[in-house]
């Protein structure tokens, strides 16, 4: 495989970027992965390599870079770094992270390696938002997105990502842990409802005896048996959609 750092140019700036091109002569279908709250990780970079394994040129930007380079390391137990964590993840919003997914989408379908048409996308964490919300924002590209306990999915606000439903035009993956302080007990059931009225084609998964963050193998929260599970789901999201 063939790995690369990079940087795109965004609206709102250079966006810093990671890709893996699977070996082969390609073109490949393309994944965007969108980072979880700790950020840009060896963790995230393997999770690229495993999407890339599987036949996928894979890119995933560092979604902090209006604020300079921001690492944190995992497990995060200082509360002090904790709570700047959660003050990086307060600087995103939808609209923002929309302006950087045209460009990648722009990158994406200039680069030889690059099968056009189909895309998938996967977000962790704070990036189940931003999954549902590219696949309603740009749905003549992403044919199949993937959350994995995604946040904020279903809110009060304006431009909370379930309205979007109408404007998917592919298939959802959603998979959430049983027990998840970060997901209201509401937004299960209203994303269900509302998946449903617009016959959005989705799976949701529920996994039992979980918590949030179960798919990282670095957290002591992690889960094997269900998170090779949810990969299992995702890539065949991918096969049935992408090829």
């Amino acid at each position: 495989m063939t790995e690369q750092e990079f940087t795109i140019d965004g609206a709102d700036g250079a966006i810093p970027c990671f890709s893996v091109q699977p070996d082969g002569e390609g073109p490949f279908p393309a994944v965007i992965l969108y980072m979880d709250a700790p950020g840009i990780r060896e963790e995230l970079r393997d999770f690229c390599r495993r999407i890339a394994g599987e036949g996928y040129f894979c890119l995933m930007p560092d979604m902090y870079y209006r604020l300079g380079t921001i690492r944190f390391e995992t497990p995060l137990v200082d509360p002090k770094k904790r709570e700047h964590m959660f003050e990086c993840m307060g600087t995103l919003n939808n609209p923002a992270v929309m302006r950087d997914t045209e460009a990648m989408l722009g990158y994406l379908d200039a680069h030889d390696a690059v099968k056009r048409g189909a895309k998938g996308c996967i977000g962790y964490c704070m990036s189940g938002q931003y999954v549902v919300t590219a696949a309603g924002t740009y749905p003549d590209h992403f044919t199949a997105s993937a959350s994995l306990h995604g946040v904020r999915i279903v809110t009060d606000e304006a431009d909370s990502p379930h309205l979007l439903a109408d404007k998917i035009s592919g298939e959802l993956y959603l998979g959430f842990a049983s027990h998840d302080e970060h997901v209201p007990d509401h937004v299960i059931p209203d994303l269900q409802a509302t998946l449903d009225d617009k016959d959005v084609d989705y799976v949701l998964d529920i996994f039992p005896d979980t918590g949030h963050g179960f798919v990282f193998p670095a957290r002591e929260i992690y889960r094997e048996g269900p998170a090779e599970d949810s990969w299992k789901r995702v890539f065949d999201l991918y096969a049935r959609r992408l090829g």
